[in-house]
């Protein structure tokens, strides 16, 4: 039986993308370069005949924006589009909003990449005035009073995106339908350990780059036929990961 196509990608570049900042969960919205980035991943998809038939997306401007572009370049704006906060993006507590050149002269290279490329690391929780407004957000009802998290380490955003990709995402691969996942570079990262099984060792050199479609296919066991999935564009998507990896060193 033939299984589905996966496409995931990360929203175009957005305001604190541009500024070099921590975003977690802040709602900010794309930049005119992450329009334009959204754009071009409709066309990518055009060029490669991918038309998706369902879409996911965070309940984030920056996710729900990049997804509205593409769907409408692709004259699909009538597609069913899911939306959860289980694939928003990493809440990095205190580390929000803060600059990441600041962030790494202040704790020190080792501790800035704990704190954004290793499996475990966790800096320190959203202060209590913050966290309160983040948790009576409408978007977040369904949360309330104590599920929002105060901070999160890659290994619990793997653990509350794995419950998606279990009930929602492989039952419509299982259908082979073409899903469409616009989310956040470390909703995508979980995702990615999850298909892909990696070590800690392989998620701390892992870089998602915004506007860079990346296309899964699948077994019967919904095993991926590329370990680590193709980009559409290869040499774009690996020079913009290159970018990513360096944020904060600069």
């Amino acid at each position: 039986m033939r299984t589905g196509t996966l496409i995931l990608l990360r929203h175009g570049q957005s305001t604190a993308n541009a500024e070099g900042r921590f975003t977690g969960w802040v709602d900010v919205p794309l930049t005119p370069r992450g329009e334009h980035e959204a754009l071009e991943a409709a066309r990518l998809l055009q060029r490669e005949g991918i038309a998706p038939d369902v879409v996911h997306t965070s309940v984030m401007s920056r996710s729900i924006s990049t997804a509205d572009i593409i769907l409408a370049e692709l004259d699909r704006l009538w597609l069913p589009v899911q939306r959860t906060w289980r694939l928003n993006e990493r809440q990095y507590g205190a580390l929000t909003g803060r600059r990441k050149t600041e962030v790494r002269a202040e704790a020190g290279p080792d501790q800035y990449h704990c704190w954004r490329r290793s499996l475990h690391g966790r800096p320190a929780p959203l202060p209590p005035q913050e966290l309160a407004q983040l948790r009576a957000d409408a978007r977040y009802v369904a949360l309330r009073p104590h599920g929002i998290p105060a901070v999160e380490s890659l290994a619990d955003m793997i653990a509350r995106v794995t419950p998606y990709w279990a009930d929602v995402l492989a039952p419509q691969l299982r259908r082979s339908l073409t899903v469409l996942v616009a989310a956040h570079g470390n909703s995508l990262r979980a995702l990615s350990v999850v298909l892909d099984r990696r070590t800690a060792a392989e998620v701390e050199q892992l870089n998602i780059p915004t506007g860079a479609p990346l296309r899964y296919d699948f077994d019967h066991n919904l095993c991926p036929a590329v370990r680590g999935g193709v980009y559409l564009d290869p040499h774009a998507a690996h020079a913009k990961a290159d970018s990513v990896a360096a944020e904060g060193i600069a």
